[in-house]
């Protein structure tokens, strides 16, 4: 995997994928960033969170439950000093479809958390992460 990220002015860059996909990261305005791209340590959240998302909608349909959406919800925090790290990450997983059964959907969980998701486990080596999930419903129109 090679990804380039090429500085363009003040705090601001743009990382590009080898597939070719571009994004704008940006540092906050008190940092001397122009609020124009996401911050760094937000894309690493997002990335955690759609690797983790991947697994769980995979490991769902192939246990052949009506998965209609995923969400996965991020809180995390941050040490106070210098470097910054995440200190705690929570995952809610806001999981939508009819007649899903919740004991297969902590087990795409537990499963992308302890054997897929790159990204998760390479960070529960320095950071505590926590799971939950809701199961909803479709909302049905009459």
């Amino acid at each position: 995997m090679h990804v380039s990220v090429k500085w363009i002015d003040g705090v601001s860059f743009v990382g590009e994928s080898e597939t070719g996909h571009a994004v704008v990261l940006d540092g906050a305005p008190e940092n001397g960033g122009r609020n124009i791209g996401m911050r760094p340590m937000e894309m690493l959240l997002i990335g955690m969170g759609g690797c983790t998302s991947f697994d769980v909608v995979t490991i769902l349909k192939k246990a052949r439950q009506p998965i209609v959406d995923c969400v996965a919800e991020i809180n995390a925090t941050r040490a106070e000093e210098i470097p910054k790290v995440f200190t705690k990450i929570h995952i809610h997983f806001v999981v939508t479809g009819d007649d899903l059964n919740p004991v297969q959907v902590e087990r795409a969980i537990k499963l992308s958390a302890e054997k897929y998701c790159s990204a998760s486990i390479m960070l529960a080596k320095s950071v505590e992460i926590t799971h939950d999930f809701e199961i909803r419903p479709l909302t049905k129109v009459a």
